[in-house]
């Protein structure tokens, strides 16, 4: 797959594909409905044209974090579903004034070369928002480009959105966020540093910021574990705390992962951690031993559920 970040000097090679627009947050069973049908009307590369930062980020830079993942995890999910080339717009004053007509003619036309366009029905581009998938539809056909405009995806008569899958993680429901996602929801980074008190107390963590993302509800969670690099690369099961440590007085909030039956180094390695089961909530204990005690039994659970 390939991630075009500079769009303005593209090969002809990179040019003329079959594409599917929008953010993609979650790539749940929505965007993958999109993909779908952009793939079944494909003469030509499939492609997904996205935007970072996120347009929300860039008017509302100072609101709670709200993305369901970063950009290296959806490029991850969508090379999984089949995507050749991601090409990722760069948010800025520039772009969010473009009218509609602007948008269509200089991004998807003159400089993406695209041969079709696949949109959800309620996709909405250009300055201000004011243009639809109505107006999209008539400017490829002034322009020379397909579009085919898709129905909102149901799962269980509730309609998928990013606003519902980030309300089930919230409320602890890691199992509804993924029936809606179509996969488990998962959070990728790079294993920090960290004071290392879970090697001490028998179960050496590996640490990843959550910095930028929604934060599901802050707990205990039976997870699975991609390792994406380093000698150690490979899929493990693992119980993970994700949250400020009360125990420890934390302030700032983290994921860390227990993996069963891994011994090695992980620092520096890129991980991808699967939510698969809500187990408890943070809890400040009296005592190290029942801390202990506590980690003992949650690791007991996990292993129970994810052997399920």
């Amino acid at each position: 797959m390939r991630i075009h970040r500079d769009t303005t000097y593209l090969d002809e090679a990179d040019r003329g594909a079959t594409v599917a627009i929008g953010n993609f947050d979650g790539v749940h069973l929505g965007h993958q409905a999109v993909l779908k049908i952009a793939a079944e009307a494909a003469d030509a590369p499939l492609g997904v044209v996205t935007f970072e930062p996120h347009p929300r980020e860039y008017f509302a830079p100072d609101a709670s974090p709200f993305r369901l993942m970063n950009a290296e995890a959806k490029s991850h999910r969508l090379e999984k579903l089949g995507v050749s080339h991601i090409y990722e717009l760069a948010f800025n004053s520039l772009l969010s004034e473009l009218k509609p007509e602007e948008f269509a003619r200089q991004i998807l036309k003159d400089r993406l070369g695209l041969a079709h366009v696949t949109v959800g029905r309620d996709f909405c581009f250009g300055k201000s928002r004011a243009g639809d998938s109505t107006a999209l539809e008539q400017f490829g056909v002034e322009m020379g480009f397909g579009v085919t405009i898709t129905d909102l995806v149901e799962t269980g008569g509730i309609e998928v959105s990013s606003t519902r899958i980030r309300t089930a993680l919230s409320e602890g429901r890691p199992e509804d966020a993924a029936q809606m996602l179509g996969h488990q929801h998962r959070i990728e980074g790079v294993v920090e540093r960290g004071e290392q008190r879970g090697r001490d107390l028998g179960y050496p963590t590996a640490n990843m910021s959550i910095a930028g993302l929604h934060p599901p509800k802050f707990g205990i969670y039976a997870v699975r574990v991609s390792v994406l690099t380093g000698e150690n690369a490979g899929e493990f099961d693992g119980v993970a705390s994700l949250g400020t440590r009360p125990m420890f007085d934390g302030d700032t909030p983290n994921l860390e992962s227990f993996l069963f039956d891994f011994r090695g180094d992980l620092y520096g390695a890129e991980l991808s951690v699967a939510l698969v089961a809500y187990l408890r909530p943070e809890q400040k204990f009296e005592t190290l031993d029942a801390l202990i005690s506590q980690m003992g039994a949650d690791s007991l659970r996990a292993r129970k559920i994810l052997a399920a």
